[in-house]
């Protein structure tokens, strides 16, 4: 009977019709520098659409649906309602902004969880009508859901004041 020793299979993985790669052994292996790209493109995207403040949907869309979120001083935002709640009306203060620049993905050995640091920048009028800005630092933790996608599951911020 024919067989294909270990010796036969190449080491570094065979590359699948779906881009994907698996070892000999067929265990999943991703190509690590193009996954952290990728996730701090897809936050990058995530944080221009949260700045732009006028999809909700596409905003909501970057957690998943058992997302939480702690925000300084307040409870945690727990599930999409909740946070679709928080998100709406924040994008009704008047002069509210929120941008923030993520690093230094870190991904799990199974390349199904990550984490970024970032630095936030979060603006509204004061009561004088003058916009005031609180910098903070934040942690988001990100998980690759079943479609593939990465969708942050925790987010964590606070101000640096």
């Amino acid at each position: 009977m024919p067989f294909a020793s270990r010796q036969s299979i190449p080491p570094s993985g065979c590359r699948k019709p779906d881009d994907t790669w698996s070892n000999w052994e067929g265990r999943f292996i991703m190509d690590l520098a193009s996954e952290k790209a990728r996730l701090l493109q897809r936050d990058a995207e995530w944080a221009a659409a949260a700045y732009e403040g006028r999809d909700l949907e596409r905003v909501l869309s970057y957690w998943t649906d058992d997302a939480v979120v702690f925000v300084p001083g307040l409870p945690p935002v727990a599930g999409k309602e909740a946070l679709r709640q928080y998100v709406q009306g924040s994008m009704q203060i008047p002069g509210f902004r929120i941008s923030w620049t993520s690093t230094a993905v870190t991904l799990s050995p199974d390349g199904n969880l990550a984490y970024m640091f970032s630095q936030n920048a979060v603006t509204m009028n004061g009561p004088d009508g003058t916009p005031a800005t609180t910098e903070g630092r934040g942690v988001t933790i990100w998980r690759r859901e079943s479609d593939g996608e990465w969708r942050c599951a925790v987010d964590i911020w606070n101000s640096q004041v």
